[in-house]
């Protein structure tokens, strides 16, 4: 008997537990259902606390955007620093995204979702409390490990929910992910300018403190884990290759694209990620199983999520400066903070209300054709702003049809990326789907940002045509994950995971192997 990379082990479970699948696609017996009121009858309280837990990291992603300059100034501090506050956030939850969701899928998603909400209770308490730009730093750092909500989440949910609202579900919580971002940046206005800009870390706080102690009482533990030991080698390979690359990324235009520095990162970045794939080919148990990655439903997903990022970070963290820039720039709109975020709130409403039908979609016409179309409405959004841009009227046109691809997009690529691995290995496939998506926004503002910065107007301002050029690349970029999306295998909603559950006395001896699709016998 000969099994491939993707073979993994399956945990018997109790009759409580017991589930029957048809898996030729037709009814088949789902006994789980029938027994949701016994054991798991509280799936709609675990959505609630989920909800809670990704709209808060999600908000964090991006509230500090608009009050950078804020904090600059109150922190005494100048604008290069401060942009630390983002950059350490988004390196932090690049490396803790995956690892999570690895160590969840081995020692129980439940746990692992407690210790990371309580970690961005920390982090958010330790944020509202800095003084000092360095102490925030630090704090933004302990946030970052928030990124393990995603993956998580999206477990808990294949693990716990009910067949007939398990693709709804994943659908709101994968739009949740591009949602909070835009909705970060319109909340924080009013909050600075009601209260202070403090309280963007106080009210999160608050709300994961709230939800890391309903996630302990409410949310069953999930009944699907993987055996094995923690990976830390490849764990450490991973941050190794990951902060180097995001360090210089980040930082290039300030010190260099060609400097020594920022060359010898990116080439540092590159030996590491080498050696990180070979550890992953070799180690018994590796944090990412590269036979999983190559997966075509997983690879392709990644590549659009990588230019989804690079688009939905660099647009919303641009175009509040296009519309906070002055009057007498010929071009800006002079908004206050608040002003621009509510410019943008369509945006983000639009994403939030196609999250609840994009499971319907995907099922009527496939993943592949609602991801496609998302992707296209996107980069004609961005494309408008480029070309259109005199009035609020087609900013407001622009951003809202923005918001209908991203919500069409988010929506159904979670559903992809599960439908593709075994149920064990959820956490870490989707965990990598939001990392990547991480990588690609950081990637995405560098590069906004050295051509916004590259074109300078009249009173040191950034010049209209830097706008211009850095929007009209976002569109190329989302046209580029359209084209991605082709390749995409055609799904109509996740799949049952490929492990089945019999009911049978749980011992160590009697846990026989399911098979992964394409795994020889």
């Amino acid at each position: 008997m000969h099994r491939g990379p993707a073979a993994v082990g399956w945990n018997m479970v109790e009759p409580a537990m017991v589930e029957t699948r048809n898996y030729l696609g037709g009814g088949g017996t789902n006994q789980v259902e029938q027994q949701e009121g016994t054991r798991r009858g509280h799936w709609a309280v675990t959505f609630a606390v989920l909800t809670v837990a990704v709209s808060a990291f999600t908000l964090l992603q991006s509230m500090v955007i608009p009050v950078l300059g804020l904090i600059a100034v109150e922190m005494d501090t100048d604008m290069s620093t401060a942009t630390w506050v983002l950059t350490a956030y988004l390196l932090s939850a690049s490396i803790f995204t995956p690892l999570l969701g690895r160590i969840g899928d081995i020692v129980g998603k439940k746990k692992v979702l407690v210790a990371t909400m309580v970690a961005l209770t920390v982090g958010s308490l330790v944020a509202a409390l800095a003084t000092e730009v360095s102490v925030l730093i630090v704090a933004r750092v302990l946030q970052g490990a928030g990124g393990g909500v995603l993956p998580l989440a999206f477990g808990i949910i294949r693990d716990e929910f009910p067949r007939r609202h398990r693709d709804s579900a994943l659908s709101i919580i994968a739009a949740l992910g591009g949602v909070g971002f835009a909705v970060g940046i319109v909340v924080a206005g009013p909050i600075v300018e009601t209260l202070s800009y403090h309280w963007l870390f106080w009210l999160p706080m608050i709300a994961t403190a709230v939800g890391a102690l309903a996630t302990a009482v409410l949310v069953p533990e999930s009944p699907v884990t993987e055996r094995g030991r923690l990976p830390l080698l490849p764990a450490v390979l991973l941050a190794g290759w990951l902060v180097p690359l995001l360090l210089g990324v980040s930082r290039g235009n300030e010190w260099g694209w060609t400097s020594p520095l920022v060359l010898g990162l990116l080439c540092g970045s590159f030996v590491l990620t080498a050696a990180w794939i070979a550890t992953e080919r070799r180690v018994a148990v590796p944090l990412i199983d590269m036979g999983m990655m190559r997966r075509r439903g997983v690879w392709t997903t990644n590549l659009v999520s990588g230019f989804v990022g690079f688009g939905m970070f660099s647009s919303l963290g641009f175009l509040p400066q296009l519309l906070q820039t002055p009057e007498s720039s010929g071009y800006g709109f002079g908004s206050t903070v608040a002003e621009s975020g509510l410019i943008l709130l369509p945006s983000a409403v639009m994403s939030f209300l196609i999250g609840f039908v994009a499971a319907a979609l995907v099922k009527r016409l496939g993943a592949r054709l609602v991801i496609v179309t998302g992707s296209l409405m996107t980069a004609v959004a961005f494309g408008s702003v480029a070309l259109w841009h005199d009035s609020v009227g087609q900013i407001l046109a622009a951003t809202s049809l923005q918001g209908v691809g991203n919500g069409l997009v988010f929506g159904s690529l979670a559903g992809v990326v599960i439908a593709s691995v075994p149920a064990s290995q959820t956490g870490v496939a989707s965990g990598m789907n939001a990392n990547i998506r991480t990588i690609g926004g950081s990637i995405g503002s560098a590069v906004m940002a050295g051509v916004v910065t590259a074109h300078v107007g009249l009173g040191g301002l950034p010049a209209e045509d830097g706008y211009v050029i850095g929007f009209a690349l976002i569109s190329g970029g989302m046209v580029l994950a359209a084209l991605a999306a082709l390749a995409i295998p055609e799904t109509r909603g996740p799949r049952e995971p490929e492990s089945w559950q019999v009911a049978a006395p749980r011992h160590p001896a009697a846990t026989p192997t399911a098979f992964a699709p394409g795994t020889s016998v």
